[in-house]
């Protein structure tokens, strides 16, 4: 029997958090979260991590709980969530996973077998050095090169991915496969998987405030606390957006109001990004958080898609 599984996933800013733990309490389930910025300890406001008073006394898990200093992968996410999914069923619980990271999406719902995905951090690290000196298209170029069809897929910005599309040829002799031919599901759960959306130009006035009231509760503070503890712009945890824009900015080479409409403006572009990736799920229903007048409502037609794919009723 297939174990059941509730997957909230969307863009930034959209409102995933909010509407998590009101099913959380609605459906007696736990949270675990696929945030690749909110796993780290120390790392609050710029994560736009929920505090202690809005998790509502509902269980989160993978939240708060690697030292930024770490290296972390997607096979350890993998490994981590699928043991706390398990412990949430044990308990009669129903696992709730919550986020904006495609890749720990994948690895939940995707047989995925990381045991044999090959890592170099060194070579991540000099393509990384690369292209803040060359810029992103010089890194694209290498790709186009060598693997004509990745870099058509991938965007010359989404550097991550395109490291990583190089960091496989260069180690297997291999071309990375494109999202939907290499990735098969994962038969071990039924899952329900609901996607938040909203206007585009509301959904960006959202973004916009968010960053500015991230810089009022204190980001630079915790950016400069995280400095302080040794970590710089090539730790992966201060890859995410916010930090490394504060990071430029407390070193000087721009001014805060020009690092907060970096920050804003990448923060969109990630946004769209985002929805790109999550539209090409075929079992994923959407649901336009703007068109609702009432909360209520909102709720009933999510709870009802739920139990109705879920066979909970």
């Amino acid at each position: 029997m297939k174990k059941p599984l509730v997957i909230i996933v969307g863009p930034t800013g959209v409102g995933k958090t909010d509407l998590s733990i009101e099913i959380a309490k609605k459906m007696d389930g736990e949270i675990v979260s696929a945030d690749s910025m909110q796993i780290y300890k120390h790392m609050d406001i710029g994560s736009a991590k929920p505090s202690i008073e809005e998790q509502d006394h509902i269980p989160h898990y993978l939240m708060d709980e690697i030292d930024p200093r770490e290296e972390f992968s997607v096979a350890q996410y993998q490994k981590k969530a699928k043991a706390y999914i398990e412990k949430i069923l044990l308990s009669g619980k129903l696992p709730i996973i919550v986020g904006g990271t495609g890749l720990y999406v994948n690895s939940i719902i995707y047989n995925i077998d990381f045991t044999a995905t090959i890592s170099n951090w060194n070579l991540r690290k000099q393509l990384e050095e690369e292209a803040h000196k060359y810029g992103n298209k010089y890194i694209h170029d290498k790709l186009r090169n060598i693997d004509s069809e990745a870099a058509e897929r991938i965007h010359p910005n989404n550097l991550k991915r395109v490291i990583r599309a190089l960091e496989v040829y260069y180690e297997g002799g291999e071309k990375i496969k494109d999202f939907q031919e290499s990735l098969t599901e994962n038969p071990a759960y039924q899952y329900a998987m609901i996607g938040l959306i909203r206007d585009r130009k509301e959904l960006y006035e959202r973004i916009n405030l968010r960053v500015d009231l991230m810089i009022q509760q204190g980001l630079i503070e915790e950016v400069k606390n995280l400095m302080a503890s040794g970590l710089d712009t090539d730790a992966i945890s201060m890859k995410g957006l916010g930090y490394k824009e504060i990071i430029r900015y407390l070193k000087g080479d721009y001014s805060l109001e020009a690092a907060v409409e970096i920050i804003k403006r990448d923060t969109r572009r990630y946004a769209k990004r985002q929805i790109t990736w999550f539209k090409r799920y075929d079992q994923i229903q959407w649901f336009d958080v703007g068109a609702y007048e009432e909360k209520k409502v909102f709720l009933h037609d999510i709870t009802n898609f739920i139990e109705g794919k879920l066979n909970l009723l």
